[in-house]
C-alpha cells in the first residue's frame, strides 16, 4: 500500500518540500519557522502541527495543478496554458545587460511600478550578511530592481513574504520560481485579500534549486574564504553571464562560465526538483526564460522567451510593449521547444520516476494538467526501462525509500 501525505510535515519528511515558504505565510497561529539546511534547502520547522492539515491544500510539494484558467483549446500538450508566445528583451539597455536572459521580467516589474501604479515587487535578492544565500525583499524603484536583478541559484522562500503583499494598499508584483508561483495561485484561491493584491504573478523557467552547499563548494573550489565574500552573482551582466564572487579588496573577484558553474551546481538539487513537471511555470500569468536557440557560444546582450498564460498577463504585456518597456516579436511553440528541450525532456521521464516511487510505496506529489503519460509514451521502451530501474536504484542507495523526520 502506498503511503500517503496526511499532513504538511509528511511533505518535508519525505523530501518533497520545495522551500517556497507558503506554509509559513499561511499559518495564522505562527507555528511554522523556516530554516536553511545547507545540504538540502530552506525547510519549515513545525511547532505542534501534528494534527493540522490546512497547509496541504496550498503546498506545491503536495500537489501542482498546471491546467490554468484558459479553455481547453488554449492548452498546449507540452507547454500548458498558452495565450501568446513572444521572444525579445528589455528596451532599457542597462536592464537587459544586468538581467539573466534579456531582462524581460525586470522590465515588466518596473512597468508595473511606474505605469500600472502597483505598490511593490516581492522577489528574491542576495543576502548581504551572507552573500551565498538569499533573502525575500520588496522593491519599490528602478534602482532597487537593478541592484537585485539576475538569477539566484540558491534556496529562496519568496512566499514567506506574502504578508507584505496581502497588507499592501495597492496590488503588487510577485516574482518567484514556478513552484512559488503555483503556491501563490493556490493561496489566492483561499485568501481573497491576497487574491486582490496579486497584481501580476511572474515566474521564470527553472531546472531546479541547488542547496546552499552547492554555492559553498563552488566558492571553495575557487579558493575563496566565505568570511571574505562580499557578493555572489550567478548570472547577468551579459548573456548568459558568469558565476562571480567578490571578496576582500578584489572587486572583480573570481568567476566561472555559466556552463561550468551550473554544470556543478546542478548536482546539488534536492529530490523534489528532480520530480518537477512545471519547469515552464504553468501557474503564473507570464513565464520567461532563456532563448537558448539563439545562443552561439559567445556572450551577447541576451534574449528571453515569454509565455503568456492568462488574460491579465496578456493585457499588462500589451501595455508594456506599447509603453516601450520591452521589445518583443511573436513566435510559435517551436521556439520554446527548441530553446527549452532539456526541461521538456525531463518531463517526458517524470511518469517513470513517479511510477518507481509507487513501486517502493513512497508517496509522491499529485500533478494534474501536465500530460505526463502522453510525454512518457514518446520514449522508447528501452529508455522507459532505464528510467524506472535507475530511479529505483538511486532511491534505494540514497535511502529515499523511507521517511526521514526533519525538525
Amino acid at each position: 500500500m502506498i503511503r500517503e501525505l496526511k499532513k504538511i510535515k509528511d511533505v518535508v519528511d519525505w523530501g518533497l518540500c520545495t522551500g517556497c515558504g507558503a506554509c509559513y505565510f499561511n499559518c495564522d497561529k505562527g507555528r511554522v519557522a523556516l530554516v536553511n539546511v545547507e545540504s538540502f534547502g530552506i525547510r519549515p520547522r513545525f511547532d505542534d502541527c501534528s494534527t493540522c492539515t490546512s497547509c496541504l491544500a496550498i503546498c506545491p510539494g503536495n500537489r501542482v495543478d498546471g491546467t490554468g484558467t484558459l479553455d481547453h483549446e488554449s492548452n498546449h500538450p507540452d507547454l500548458g496554458p498558452v495565450l501568446e508566445i513572444w521572444e525579445g528583451h528589455a528596451s532599457d539597455a542597462e536592464i537587459r545587460f544586468r538581467g539573466s536572459s534579456g531582462g524581460v521580467l525586470t522590465a515588466l516589474a518596473l512597468f508595473c511600478l511606474e505605469q500600472e501604479e502597483m505598490g511593490s515587487v516581492l522577489h528574491t535578492a542576495m543576502d548581504e550578511s551572507k552573500p551565498w544565500t538569499n533573502k525575500t525583499v520588496q522593491s519599490f524603484t528602478r534602482s532597487e530592481l537593478l541592484e537585485r536583478t539576475g538569477s539566484r541559484y540558491a534556496p529562496s522562500s519568496p512566499c514567506a513574504g506574502l504578508h507584505a503583499v496581502e497588507e499592501s494598499e495597492k496590488p503588487c508584483v510577485f516574482i518567484g520560481k514556478p513552484c512559488d508561483a503555483s503556491a501563490v495561485s493556490m493561496l489566492s484561491g483561499s485568501r481573497p485579500q491576497l487574491n486582490r493584491k496579486i497584481g501580476l504573478n511572474l515566474t521564470f523557467f527553472c531546472a531546479g534549486t541547488p542547496s546552499t552547499r552547492g554555492t559553498l563548494d563552488l566558492m571553495e573550489s575557487l579558493g575563496i574564504d566565505r568570511a571574505q565574500v562580499t557578493a555572489v552573482r550567478y548570472r547577468g551582466e551579459g548573456w548568459p553571464g558568469r558565476f562571480s564572487v567578490s571578496s576582500g579588496n578584489r572587486t572583480n573577484g573570481e568567476s566561472l562560465s555559466y556552463a561550468e558553474s551550473w554544470g556543478r551546481l546542478a548536482d546539488y538539487r534536492p529530490l523534489r526538483c528532480h520530480l518537477c513537471p512545471d519547469g515552464l511555470g504553468q501557474s503564473a500569468d507570464i513565464a520567461c526564460g532563456d532563448a537558448w536557440e539563439h545562443f552561439g557560444g559567445t556572450p551577447d546582450a541576451g534574449r528571453s522567451i515569454v509565455i503568456v498564460r492568462t488574460q491579465r498577463g496578456s493585457d499588462i504585456l500589451r501595455r508594456a510593449r506599447e509603453a516601450e518597456y520591452v521589445e518583443l516579436e511573436r513566435v510559435g511553440s517551436e521556439a520554446v521547444l527548441a530553446a527549452q528541450h532539456n526541461l521538456l525532456r525531463r518531463r517526458k521521464e517524470l511518469f517513470g520516476r513517479l511510477f518507481a516511487m509507487k513501486l517502493l510505496w513512497v508517496p509522491a506529489p499529485n500533478f494534474s494538467g501536465f500530460s505526463l503519460f502522453r510525454s512518457w509514451t514518446q520514449l522508447s521502451i528501452t529508455r522507459r526501462f532505464q528510467i524506472i530501474t535507475g530511479t529505483l536504484r538511486r532511491m534505494l542507495l540514497r535511502g529515499l525509500w523511507r521517511k526521514r523526520p526533519f525538525g
